[in-house]
């Protein structure tokens, strides 16, 4: 029998193969690097998107900061303004307080008594004076004690005064501290 020789056949086939392997290795790899360079694209993308997102986002927290900021500027403008706004209602409510108390005071003064320094810090009201006696001083709490405006009258100072009268005494020189009560007006609630 013949002998046929079919290594160079098989070798042919091998080689065959073999250069199938390394296209097929190409190809791969190609679209490895095809897939990686795809995916790199993507993700680039998407980053860029995010990053063109998260601009937006902070552009809007500023925005919205600024916003905050005027908001709180704007409350306190208007604290401001409320807090004026009440000052000149009180202003306003006391306004005849003070006509109604110096009428308040000149109905309490006996007669022989005479004011030199009337005073007033917040309620409290400081009255100085000089009387032609002590009774009249005392009278003149008296007028205090009943008003309908002043009340809890305090006598701090008396002082007699000496002069060349024939009793010797000129009168007596006063110091009272005294409280305003806090009145409504006729038509306003009491409150």
């Amino acid at each position: 029998m013949p002998r046929i020789n079919l290594l160079p056949w098989r070798e042919e086939l091998r080689e065959q193969r073999r250069n199938q392997f390394y296209a097929a290795m190409a190809g791969a790899v190609g679209a490895a690097a095809v897939a990686v360079f795809l995916g790199v694209l993507v993700m680039n993308s998407v980053i860029s998107h995010q990053f063109s997102r998260n601009q937006v986002l902070k552009e809007e927290m500023m925005l919205l900061d600024r916003k905050i900021e005027e908001i709180k500027d704007l409350e306190s403008k208007k604290d401001r303004l409320v807090a004026r706004m009440q000052i000149i209602e009180q202003l306003q409510q006391s306004r005849p307080e003070v006509v109604h108390l110096f009428e308040e005071i000149s109905r309490s003064l006996p007669d022989g008594v005479y004011l030199t320094t009337v005073k007033q810090s917040g309620i409290s009201l400081s009255i100085e004076g000089a009387a032609e006696s002590n009774t009249r001083v005392s009278a003149l709490m008296r007028n205090i004690d009943k008003s309908g405006w002043l009340t809890a009258p305090d006598l701090e100072i008396v002082e007699v005064i000496k002069g060349e009268r024939a009793s010797g005494e000129l009168g007596s020189r006063f110091a009272i501290r005294a409280q305003q009560v806090a009145r409504a007006e006729p038509g306003e609630d009491a409150s």
